[in-house]
This record gives C-alpha cells, structure tokens and sequence, in this order.
C-alpha cells in the first residue's frame, strides 16, 4: 500500500507542475470533452520559444485542469481506454493550434499523427518487402544517421553492415568534446522517435547526448553490426554486376575492399573541420587546435585564450571556460543572432519526468509542442516580403519585431557595457543564419577580461596574434571554432559512379545536389541520408528529415526489389527540376539574403546545406517512393 501512496502523490506532483497546454490535449483524448479545447481553457500566446507552462491562464483556471487532469490520468491508468483514441487530422490540427495559440496549417494534421504513433487515414501503398538472397547493404557512418540507418534496415530484415572510422557510435557527438558543447533543441525532440530516453535535462551537454545515442545503437544490437576504426575512403560502382566496390583502411592498419548491392552515406555534414588559412598560425607555440579535436585533459586555469570565430561552438565554449582563465580574446569577423534560452541547464524536475515514463500521451504531445515551437512555427516569418522597405535588416513586419525584441533583449544582457551592442548585434535579418541559444554568451563578452575583436585575425606572430584592425593581443591557448566544410557532401570519400564520372567533379567540389536529398543521377543504389538541402536552418532536430529518409529508402528497395530490378538511379530530370524547386524556395528565404554569408552556401553563393520546406512538406515528399522518377537498371 506504501508504494501505491507514493506513487500516486508522485503522479499528483508531476500533474500539479506539469505543462497545462500539453495536459489540456491528453485531457481531451481521455474524456473527449471539447470544452477543454475552447475558452476559458484555452492557452494564450507564448512569450518566444518558452514553454508556456501556465498557458498564461489564471491560477485557478489552472487548478482546474490540473485536477481534472489527474482524475482522468488516474482513471485511463486504472483501465479506462481513451475517449477520443484517434482524432481525425482535422482534430489533431486544432488540437494543436489551441495548445500552441497559433494557426498551424490544415496540411500539419499528417505529421501530429506520425509523431503521435497514429495510423494514418489514407494508408501509403506499400509493396511487400522480398529481399533477394545475397543482397547486402553498407552504411559508411555510426552517428545519428547511421544509428538511424542500421535501426531501419534491421528492423526491414537487410543484411547490412555499418563502417564508422571512430571507435564509437556518435558521429559529431563522438569527436566534439569541447567545454560546453550542448543541444540547441530539446532533448525530447532531438531524439530518435524508436528510443525514448530519461531525460535529466531540458537541453543536454555533449556526453549525454552521447550516451543516448550509444545505449540506443547498443540497445538495438547495432554494435554487432558495426566495424569500428575503419575508414572507407572510396566507392567505386561497378555496373557489371551493379555492386559497390568499397575500400579504405581497417582498424587493423591493413587496406581493405569489399562489395555490396547499395551504399548509404552516414557521414553527416558536420564531419570535415574548416580551417582558416591564417599566416603565421604554424609559428604559435602554444596549444593550437580546433573545438572538434578538443585536447584531452586540456588545463586552461590561468591562462591567455584566445578563440576565433563567434558561431554555435565558440559561443557554447566562451562562457564555459571563462571563469578558469586569466583572460579570453575573441576574433569575430561576422555576428551572430541569439535568442533567450530560458531552461539552460534546467533540470527535468523528478515529477516530470516520472510523467512522461508513466503517460507516454503526455510525452507525444508535449514533443508535438516542441515539434512546432522549433521546426516550423518561424516558417512563414522567413519568407520575403518584397514590399518591405527595409530588407536590409528584416524581411517583413514580423522578422521586424523578431529583430526589436532580440535587440531589447541584447541590451538588456550587456548591462553597463552599451558600447558593445554594435559590436554584437548583426547588420543582417534574424535567421539569415541558423538562431543560436544564448548561454551566456552576451554577459560573457561584456566582462573585464573578456576582449571582443569584431574583426578577424589577420596574422600569427609567435604568440602575438594580430587582428586585421590592427590590434595586437598575446595568447597561450589558440583555439578554432571556425566550423566545419559543412558545403562540402561526401568529401572525404572518392567516389566513382556507373560511368566512371567522379561525384566530386559532377558536383564541381562544393556544389553537391540530390534528389530529395537522397539519390543521384548516375550514382545507382547511392543514397544519402542528411543529403543536400536536407538540413535545417530555421530551426529544429534533424532527426527526423533523416528518418524519413529512411523510410523512404526503404520503400524504394521495396519497390526495386517488387520491379526484379537490381539497382535504381533518380533519372537526371527529375533530379533538376527538384533542384530548381530548391533554389526557387531558398531565393524567396531569409538564408538567401545578400547582406550576410553563411554555412549553408557554398563558394558560388548557391545554398546547399540546408533544406527550404517545412517539416511536414519533406515528410510527405519522403512517404511513399515513386519508381517511375528512377531508371530501374539490371532487370532480367
């Protein structure tokens, strides 16, 4: 009896701090009582990306879903089926909207029912998966993408092995290990939907997230299938008998070639680090190293650090290390935006999360919420407004106020160091670059040993590090967060296709195009998972653009295997005319502004890192496989 106590005054705690927009949804699926949707119930406008825990209702409003709420948990624990078990996509559309207090578009529907587990209402047609004997599959990659491909190819029956040049799964969470390096999502969104996982925190460090990913390929048996420190470093197809030839490096030091019928690059795009070409820089005689080769018990107590760059790495980094060392200069050529991050460092209460592993409803749904606040909800205010009149600060009237209120809020952080706001604040629209989370970053730079250069370091002299304004500065630590060549697809691998063409010279180095992100004229049974314009900009996990990548690789196969063909190729129209959509889109987008560089373009100025659709938008593309847009090769 004991233990039923406590676990109901547990679950009464967790109800009584839990998320009343998210209670309101799982109230309604459980009684099927529309008034809960409907003032005075319903939430009201959050403040930016918060979580809007009080849906800014009066208190007493409050208690009164909170206890309803309970009851009905209480209640569907004890046996009671939901009352509303599949809301129509209609429903789940205005489900969400009430939650959000926002318009979410009437196509959204499909989507909240996938990220809900919901079967759809018009079923995709499938093809029965009948894998021929022999057909093998190899994933070059043991990160996100990679765990995502061994998961889905399992879970489909392939044989398939995964080649990862690390000794662990993780990808970028493997190599970078810097101080600080964290999520810019929401744990609960930027998660695999196949693997929940006990959160302790909101917005997780590094060797969290690290931890997930690798208890998740573990718990999936992935490690079986997995050579680790053996790097692939080329691909060569072989029409002949419509294999890969795949060769590199194994752990053993000794060079290695095997076949297989298809190849999935995991390789991400956050993979080949980007260093400057800085004159001098060789002659420092001190630490010197890039944030993703973050040296191991690396002591900088007392010490002059100096760090180029301002993107997502050296702004997580910076406050980090800023109370061990003696002082911290930072070359910052461009500028970045920053928005409030409320729940840095915030901890899931025990409450909470004791909610979200006993009523997975209330879990689908406070992830659905955070599925809008960071994916798509900006969407629309990103968009070009051509009559704006003045487009080189903003797009329109709501990326104006975006810009005000990011504006306040960057005074408000540099207190009495006013002096700085030019120096921080960019010229160019919020989400011409990907919104940073502040961490600190602002009151960071505005303290007495910090030294702010908005200029970037010209030349090395020893351990005077000089900046293109002329000033002259002395560092013992010179640390790189300069990012990654993240316009660069697959450039670590040489890749030769059916007909001898080099992907590297059919991309012309940096300007790398697929089909959906995903297939490539002349490259058969070649697919990318995190592919060109697959990416995200404007916000959000790119967890799920990759999975379903996989499902549509998946039903490809299918339909491959269904046709007794044995390799497919994305024919080169339909390939282009996807690509000129591509551009079409991104010309019309903030990421495309003039005043403003970024890493989604490459050296022609063309984005190609980064998608231009809304989530819902590529998850429908991705759905279901279309043959007719590939060439079906080896059939009879």
């Amino acid at each position: 009896m004991q233990h039923h106590a406590e676990a109901g005054d547990e679950l009464a705690a967790g109800v009584g701090i839990a998320n009343i927009p998210t209670l309101l949804m799982v109230l309604y699926q459980m009684t099927g009582d529309a008034r809960w949707l409907a003032a005075p119930y319903a939430p009201n406008r959050p403040y930016g990306i918060d979580d809007n825990d009080s849906g800014r209702l009066p208190e007493a409003i409050q208690a009164e879903i909170r206890a309803a709420a309970l009851a009905a948990i209480r209640a569907h624990l004890a046996g009671r089926p939901l009352a509303v078990p599949r809301p129509s996509d209609a429903q789940l559309v205005r489900m969400l909207s009430v939650s959000m207090a926002d318009e979410v578009p009437p196509s959204y529907g499909q989507i909240i029912a996938h990220g809900l587990g919901l079967p759809p209402e018009k079923a995709p047609q499938r093809v029965p998966l009948r894998i021929p004997s022999g057909f093998k599959v190899v994933v070059i990659g043991a990160g996100v993408s990679g765990i995502i491909a061994g998961v889905g190819l399992q879970d489909a029956g392939f044989d398939f092995e995964i080649l990862e040049k690390n000794e662990d799964f993780g990808g970028t969470w493997y190599g970078n290990r810097y101080p600080g390096a964290g999520v810019d999502t929401p744990n609960h969104l930027y998660s695999f939907s196949f693997s929940d996982y006990d959160w302790p925190k909101y917005f997780s460090l590094r060797d969290e997230i690290h931890d997930y990913l690798q208890s998740t390929a573990r718990r999936f048996g992935l490690d079986e299938r997995t050579r680790f420190g053996t790097r692939v470093e080329r691909l060569a197809y072989d029409p002949s008998s419509a294999e890969w030839r795949i060769s590199g490096i194994g752990a053993n030091g000794q060079p290695f070639e095997q076949r297989a019928n298809a190849v999935i690059s995991a390789v991400g795009v956050l993979d080949i680090p980007l260093v400057p070409e800085i004159p001098g820089l060789d002659s420092f005689p001190g630490d010197c190293f890039h944030t993703a080769q973050w040296p191991a018990g690396l002591d900088l107590t007392g010490r002059r650090v100096a760090v180029i760059g301002n993107g997502a790495s050296s702004m997580q980094v910076v406050p980090a290390i800023a109370d061990q060392v003696a002082a911290v200069t930072i070359f910052a050529r461009s500028k970045q935006w920053a928005a409030p991050f409320p729940k840095f460092k915030a901890p899931v209460p025990a409450p909470i999360r004791a909610l979200f592993r006993s009523v997975p409803l209330y879990q689908q749904w406070y992830r659905q919420r955070l599925a809008w606040t960071f994916n798509d909800r900006i969407h629309p205010t990103i968009q070009v407004d051509p009559d704006w009149p003045h487009p080189e600060r903003s797009l329109n009237a709501t990326n104006e106020a975006h810009r005000r209120a990011f504006e306040a809020y960057v005074r408000d952080e540099l207190g009495d160091r006013q002096d700085l706001f030019d120096a921080v604040v960019p010229d160019f629209p919020p989400f011409a670059k990907r919104m940073l989370l502040d961490n600190g970053w602002f009151r960071t730079v505005a303290r007495d040993h910090v030294t702010l250069v908005p200029d970037r370091l010209a030349r090395v002299e020893g351990s005077t590090l000089i900046g293109a304004d002329g000033s002259r500065h002395e560092a013992d630590v010179l640390i790189l967060g300069t990012g990654f060549r993240a316009a660069d697809f697959l450039a670590s691998l040489e890749v030769t296709g059916a007909e001898g063409q080099r992907l590297s010279e059919v991309w012309n180095g940096d300007d790398a195009r697929a089909y959906l992100g995903t297939a490539i004229p002349g490259f058969p049974n070649l697919f990318t998972l995190l592919g060109p314009n697959v990416g995200l900009g404007h916000g959000g996990s790119v967890i799920a653009p990759i999975e379903a990548q996989m499902g549509y690789l998946c039903d490809l196969l299918a339909r491959m295997f269904d046709s007794g063909a044995a390799a497919v190729e994305v024919k080169p129209e339909v390939h282009d005319a996807y690509n000129v959509r591509v551009d079409a889109a991104h010309e019309r987008m903030v990421f495309a502004h003039k005043g403003t560089s970024n890493w989604y373009r490459n050296s022609r100025g063309r984005i190609v890192a980064i998608t231009p659709w809304r989530h819902d938008d590529f998850w429908r593309m991705m759905h279901q496989a279309d043959l007719s847009d590939y060439r079906l090769l080896g059939t009879g």
